[in-house]
């Protein structure tokens, strides 16, 4: 797998920075790593175990102790900065670099930018959204809904009725993700995130009607443009020989770019409604995730139930 990466220039427009060196070209400058690096060590001549794959954040502790150097340390220690040649430096709270620190960026062609947001708002932000962009991703067949605030991926095989199901979901108020192919993203160990490749966006195609565009037909409460992937549900054709899960005390997982996902098989047989059956298993996902199992609680009180005619019985047979 290609290990994922974004253009500079991208992440100046989605933060609305400025762009101070406005001389030095950004269209081939990518960045790869989420993470970013306030420089305080740095500064100060330590660059032992420093890389230059990240983003640098100069705040108002840096910019202070920056202005506090000589002219001749300045250049010393900017030269061994942004000789290292990151992908560009940020600085926060409006704050303006002096001009040996641009005069040393155009030199090493490090872009300089500048935002108006305070530091810790503005380093939260960028992680947060590089964290998403750079995230290992991956494509998937199926459908993507948002059901009670639960992300339901659907898959089968096509032509089953994954789009069906989702249209009728979007009637009853749920929200559309995307149809046909889901772009997954891994955001952390537990996290998966699902979106719609840019082309078919808010479009689904139906069998014998053709392609309908969900957003015009609905409005715009009737799709969302990124959900977590918390249940999969894999539509397969009924089967007579097969043993269908009837109690669901075992739950069956999926696993997604190394990451487990719940996932339940349904089969689909004529008559059967799907998009109820989908709204229970969101609802039933919720009520797992507060702590209450169906399931269990069933397992329970045939258990209460045995043991007190148990109990009964042996009294019957003492007296």
């Amino acid at each position: 797998m290609e290990k994922p990466e974004i253009k500079l220039i991208e992440v100046m427009e989605k933060m609305d920075l400025t762009n101070l060196t406005p001389n030095i070209p950004m269209d081939d400058i990518i960045v790869t790593e989420p993470d970013i690096l306030r420089p305080s060590l740095q500064l100060t001549g330590y660059f032992e175990n420093f890389s230059g794959d990240r983003i640098l954040i100069m705040g108002l502790q840096e910019n202070t102790y920056m202005a506090q150097m000589s002219p001749e340390r300045k250049r010393v220690v900017y030269d061994q900065l942004l000789a290292y040649k990151e992908p560009g430096v940020i600085f926060s709270r409006g704050l303006l670099p002096d001009d040996i620190f641009l005069e040393i960026a155009n030199k090493h062609e490090v872009p300089v930018l500048s935002s108006t947001r305070l530091t810790g708002s503005l380093i939260a932000e960028i992680i947060r959204w590089l964290n998403v962009q750079l995230a290992p991703c991956t494509s998937i067949h199926g459908v993507l809904v948002d059901c009670y605030g639960v992300g339901v991926l659907l898959m089968g095989e096509s032509g089953i009725g994954k789009s069906e199901a989702a249209l009728e979901l979007i009637k009853r108020g749920h929200r559309l993700v995307t149809d046909d192919v889901v772009e997954i993203h891994k955001v952390s160990e537990v996290t998966l995130v699902g979106t719609a490749p840019e082309i078919t966006r808010h479009f689904i195609e139906l069998r014998g009607i053709g392609v309908v565009d969900i957003k015009t037909l609905f409005g715009v409460q009737s799709v969302i443009e990124t959900s977590c992937i918390d249940l999969v549900i894999k539509l397969e054709e009924w089967n007579q020989e097969e043993d269908y899960d009837r109690l669901g005390l075992n739950e069956e997982h999926m696993e997604i770019l190394g990451n487990k996902v719940v996932c339940h098989s349904i089969p689909i047989r004529p008559g059967r409604n799907l998009a109820i059956i989908v709204e229970a298993a969101a609802v039933n996902f919720r009520q797992k995730k507060m702590g209450y199992n169906a399931a269990q609680e069933l397992y329970k009180r045939v258990q209460e139930n045995l043991q007190h005619k148990k109990t009964r019985h042996s009294r019957l047979i003492d007296w």
